[in-house]
């Protein structure tokens, strides 16, 4: 199944910006999962990127995002903790449930599986829980930084190493995690949860999975990861948790009926197919050849703004083809041509305000087209080059008689 990632940016719990990542199918998405990454990564990191990709193959969308202060979200890392990563959690759900639909399964890695255990409770509409090398204890973190902890408890806050990156660590932060307990959560966690952790993993001990388990009621179910390291780096490890925890989680998430999804339709060969998708009133799945796109309208006219609009369509294949032929006749008369630009945009006129237009009545079409050659190029070039891209084969269907013959398709 296509997959398609789409960035986005939603407020924090702090009121920042955070960035994040939808990953989906092409189709009307099963289900919706929340991804929360590992302590100072972000989600980018190989795991998160992997296990989202698989997980959207088999129809679950995943939204994976960075916590305050890390990757491209705004803030302050110094002034996060524990707490506040629990409650980016909650805004990250609360942001699915009011743009798309509420995470029906909860991934966490390493601290982001504590923290999606404590933010559980939060989130109603959670069916399944899954942690990877997660420890039972938030405090279990403050053990990254054992050498600065005296700084930090006598200065207010001291500068860490951890894994090659510098970081900026506040006693607020350890006094937070000093007060977090999982056991009250996990007692009650009344949704399916999934342990996986490698007994090889040298951060975070195997016992803190058996804490896990132990702790939890039943639907609960164990992996071990055997000789995976902390962070999956390895393909084949971050694979093989995305497909046990896709299967895994087809038990417990709500798919919907059947007419609410629609399959990307095959590809016709020497033509384009686009068919509605259900997902909103104007989104549709474009099929070219191999190429997997989608159009939509903008949210203001009553669409979802999920791709270009059909007149975004018709420029982009104008501007395609202008830039294009340019090129080849800029490679045949050996030119400099480094770099062609086209911008395009598209308005309706009143004929009468269209000296050369043959139309007297009504409105007209107007495309105005703007083309940048970067180069050394002089200025009796530059006006050739104009000229040629009116000779595109785009151009010239715009700008000569066209038929469209419309009948009813049987497939």
């Amino acid at each position: 199944m296509t997959v398609k990632s789409e960035k986005l940016t939603f407020p924090g719990s702090q009121g920042h910006g955070l960035a994040a990542r939808l990953d989906r199918p092409e189709v009307e998405p099963a289900a919706y999962a929340l991804f929360a990454h590992c302590f100072t990564c972000g989600k980018d990191v190989f795991a998160a990127q992997r296990i989202a990709t698989t997980l959207a193959e088999r129809g679950i969308a995943v939204l994976r995002f960075d916590f305050t202060g890390l990757g491209h979200s705004d803030g302050e890392f110094a002034n996060t903790n524990f707490s506040s990563n629990v409650a980016d959690l909650v805004a990250a759900a609360d942001h699915l449930r009011r743009e798309y639909a509420a995470p029906q399964l909860l991934i966490g890695h390493s601290l982001g599986g504590a923290a999606v255990i404590a933010a559980a409770p939060k989130m109603p509409e959670a069916r399944a829980v899954a942690t990877i090398a997660a420890p039972a204890d938030p405090e279990h973190v403050g053990k990254l930084f054992t050498a600065e902890r005296a700084a930090i408890e006598s200065e207010g806050e001291a500068e860490v190493d951890l894994a090659g990156r510098k970081f900026r660590i506040r006693k607020q932060f350890l006094d937070d995690i000093q007060v977090q307990s999982l056991d009250d959560a996990l007692g009650g966690l009344r949704k399916a949860l999934m342990v996986f952790h490698g007994p090889r993993d040298a951060i975070v001990g195997i016992d803190n999975a058996t804490h896990i388990f132990t702790a939890a009621k039943h639907p609960k179910s164990f992996v071990s990861l055997d000789d995976a390291d902390h962070l999956l780096s390895r393909k084949a490890d971050a694979s093989y948790v995305a497909q046990v925890l896709g299967a895994w989680a087809a038990r417990y998430i709500e798919v919907p009926p059947a007419e609410r999804r629609t399959e990307v339709p095959p590809a016709m060969e020497g033509g384009v197919v686009v068919q509605e998708t259900g997902e909103g009133r104007f989104t549709n799945a474009v099929v070219a050849g191999r190429h997997r796109l989608r159009a939509d309208e903008p949210v203001e006219v009553g669409g979802t703004d999920t791709g270009p609009s059909p007149y975004d369509y018709l420029l982009a294949g104008l501007g395609a083809c202008s830039a294009m032929t340019v090129r080849l006749y800029a490679e045949r008369k050996g030119w400099p041509v480094e770099r062609v630009t086209v911008r395009l945009t598209h308005d309706k006129i009143h004929a009468d305000d269209c000296a050369d237009c043959e139309t007297r009545e009504g409105k007209v079409d107007v495309i105005h087209r703007r083309i940048a050659f970067d180069g050394a190029l002089d200025e009796t070039q530059r006006k050739r080059l104009l000229e040629i891209a009116d000779k595109c084969p785009v151009h010239r269907t715009l700008t000569s008689e066209v038929r469209i013959h419309t009948e009813p398709d049987s497939h």
